[in-house]
């Protein structure tokens, strides 16, 4: 269950995450190399996953064969809730689409109105619970995502408290972004008959709020990355719930996600001007050159080429890149900027390509087709994230041939080896969260940079990790066998 899915909708990672898991382990089911569902070593195991997410008004129609497949009631204090459920494929994969009028009147699949969304994403919860019931489709495992699903292993574990349809079903939750919480989404709960968690390990304030009350009630958490999964055990990364979760810890983990190996492909991607491969990486600078030329740089191979392709915010780190660049004017770079957020930081960008024309460049807004052609034609990427879950820029970056610099937290120090402290280096990390940090990382950058023979092999070493989530979704599976067996 999850708030958005590609190719459905997707507005951030976890789209990703809850499109390409369920694929990844459809096909796992077929790999006679894999687990064993049971501890005969004859038996394989066999995978029957769907996938459940809201019918948004952004999912179009005769984009997909969308069929009709069921209707039903909720009840709530408003009285009694139509649901309609609608089923498509993908790949093979069964995706059911539930709408009802919380849904059909939200205009985003995230909205500015905590409370409109809690009571949306609250009924998505419950319904795609009644769902399963009325098909009779017992899951041995449910896995939410985020506050968005979290009503729904709150739900599920008092109907296992009755010994009800879902007695014999594991809870999953997985942690995209932890801040996130779901804060003032709670009253909506209420409506839906789901209490508060008074008198249970939470802090009081956390005890109506989606997220937290679906960490309670979970039988594992996941988060994205094994530092991640540690980090929120602190009070600098808990949001306020470490406490709570150090008293979980032998129920969390942490679990990389992947990337989609053919769409993010430099062999064969169709939006940049060349292609190529580890072997054939002289290529690459054909898509520099171009990038260059498009906007406004010399072409002075000598010169690397700086990117950031990101959310412009503060959680991201682009105060700290741009502070730090404006102290290593002395330094030979250009670098060009492409996302969208904060305005303030949007407005910063733009007044810095116009104080330093060919140095600076930002494109404002998002633009897919140029994120693959920066990825493909930019020399180092700048990732300065306060705080990152997973990050994916940084395993496009490397597919790419690009050198990631970042900051050592969560997923990129789990996918990031710092070229001078490991003899595999892919990439340069630095340990504090300020411009004075990264300034002396992408120095260390520049320096390696000159010495081509030396970067190539950094290039090659990243090139050649493999991200896919093929290999994400086989520790999914793992932990799902795990759960199913120790209930």
């Amino acid at each position: 269950m999850a708030a958005e899915a590609t190719p459905f909708v997707k507005v951030g990672g976890l789209g990703d995450v809850a499109g390409a898991l369920p694929q990844t382990l459809r096909f796992l089911s077929s790999d006679s190399n894999f687990l064993k569902l049971t501890k005969e070593e004859d038996n394989q195991i066999e995978i029957d996953i769907r996938l459940a997410i809201p019918f948004h008004r952004s999912i179009r129609d005769d984009d997909y064969e969308i069929n009709y497949l069921t209707k039903f009631e909720i009840p709530s204090s408003m009285g009694s809730l139509m649901v309609e459920v609608f089923e498509t494929s993908y790949n093979g994969l069964q995706v059911y689409l539930i709408s009802g009028q919380p849904i059909l009147d939200s205009e985003q699949v995230y909205s500015q109105n905590p409370s409109d969304d809690g009571f949306k994403y609250t009924f998505f919860s419950l319904a795609s619970l009644e769902l399963v019931k009325k098909i009779n489709w017992v899951p041995d495992v449910l896995h939410a995502n985020d506050w968005h699903t979290s009503p729904a292993v709150y739900a599920m574990n008092f109907d296992r408290q009755r010994g009800g349809f879902f007695r014999g079903t594991v809870s999953l939750l997985g942690i995209h972004n932890l801040p996130y919480l779901g804060v003032g989404a709670g009253s909506a709960l209420s409506v839906f008959g789901l209490p508060s968690a008074t008198g249970s390990d939470l802090p009081v304030w956390a005890q109506d709020i989606p997220l937290p009350l679906g960490l309670l009630s979970a039988d594992h958490i996941v988060a994205v990355s094994p530092t991640y999964a540690r980090e929120i055990l602190t009070p600098e990364f808990g949001a306020g719930l470490d406490n709570f979760l150090r008293g979980r810890r032998d129920s969390i983990s942490g679990i990389l996600n992947g990337i989609d190996i053919e769409q993010w492909n430099p062999e064969t991607d169709h939006l940049i001007p060349s292609n190529y491969h580890q072997k054939s990486i002289r290529k690459k600078q054909i898509n520099k050159t171009s990038l260059l030329k498009d906007y406004g740089f010399s072409l002075d191979d000598k010169k690397p080429l700086l990117a950031m392709v990101t959310r412009l915010d503060y959680q991201k780190g682009v105060d700290l890149a741009l502070d730090a660049l404006l102290n290593l004017l002395d330094q030979n770079w250009n670098t060009i900027i492409l996302g969208t957020g904060d305005p303030a930081l949007e407005q910063r960008t733009l007044e810095l390509e116009k104080e330093f024309p060919g140095r600076f460049s930002s494109v404002i807004g998002f633009n897919n087709p140029l994120g693959h052609q920066i990825y493909a034609g930019a020399d180092m990427l700048l990732i300065p994230s306060r705080y990152e879950p997973c990050g994916l820029t940084q395993m496009i970056a490397m597919r790419y041939g690009t050198v990631p610099i970042g900051h050592a937290t969560g997923g990129l120090r789990d996918t990031i080896l710092d070229y001078e402290k490991d003899a595999g280096g892919t990439g340069f990390l630095f340990q504090s969260a300020n411009s004075q940090a990264l300034k002396n990382a992408i120095k260390r950058a520049i320096h390696t940079y000159q010495d081509q023979r030396r970067w190539k092999g950094l290039q090659r070493r990243g090139m050649s990790q493999n991200f896919s989530w093929s290999a994400s979704a086989q520790k999914y599976l793992a932990l799902y066998r795990q759960l199913v067996f120790e209930n």
